[in-house]
């Protein structure tokens, strides 16, 4: 089945099952296969043809992706760092050296944030680097359902403009979005040091 055909055929399956068949787009998706953009225009015209079902649409978005996350966490677990460089490429030490640092954000990052921020090559890592499954489980469910939330309340709010923005701004939107995490992460990592400190 090449990719042509592969789409024809999750698109039949997402019209068929609507929450259901958007599952396996982002299951698919996270894990073996890559659509860019594509899981998030499923997102954006489920929420647009059907506004009140949009929580809905974005649990189904994040659950699927979590499945397909947690398949090469497991892999990646059972593969071992090699399989990880193989995937990550030159990226691969300075991902490695911030998972080692950064459990749950090396995964909530990533998760969260638009295309064309690489997503897998730090769900490889985390199984790599044996991430426990509390932390990566959380922080994948969260990242993703923020962010298939948040497109679908641009969905809902701007209709079949949001796709376009998406991939005309996507760059900005990454660093808008690294930029409130870094701040949200200094800011908090000072008054917990802050707090520790004193007592």
């Amino acid at each position: 089945m090449n990719k042509q055909h592969l789409f024809a055929w999750l698109q039949g399956l997402v019209a068929t099952m609507g929450g259901g068949g958007l599952f396996m787009v982002t299951c698919f998706d996270s894990s073996i296969l890559a659509f860019p953009f594509f899981p998030d225009a499923v997102v954006i015209e489920l929420c647009i043809s059907k506004p009140t079902r949009m929580p809905y649409y974005a649990a189904m978005a994040a659950l699927g992706s979590l499945c397909g996350c947690i398949l090469l966490y497991t892999l990646a677990r059972k593969g071992g760092e090699a399989f990880f460089h193989r995937h990550a490429g030159g990226k691969a030490e300075k991902i490695k050296e911030w998972v080692d640092n950064n459990g749950f954000l090396s995964a909530f990052i990533p998760a969260i944030l638009p295309p064309p921020f690489p997503f897998k090559p730090f769900v490889l890592a985390e199984g790599v680097f044996q991430v426990p499954v509390r932390t990566f489980v959380p922080a994948i469910l969260l990242g993703r359902g923020l962010r298939y939330g948040a497109e679908g309340i641009l969905a809902v709010r701007y209709g079949d403009a949001t796709l376009g923005f998406l991939k005309v701004h996507g760059g900005a939107c990454v660093l808008a979005v690294l930029g409130i995490v870094i701040v949200l992460y200094v800011v908090t990592h000072y008054v917990f040091h802050g707090f520790s400190k004193k007592s």
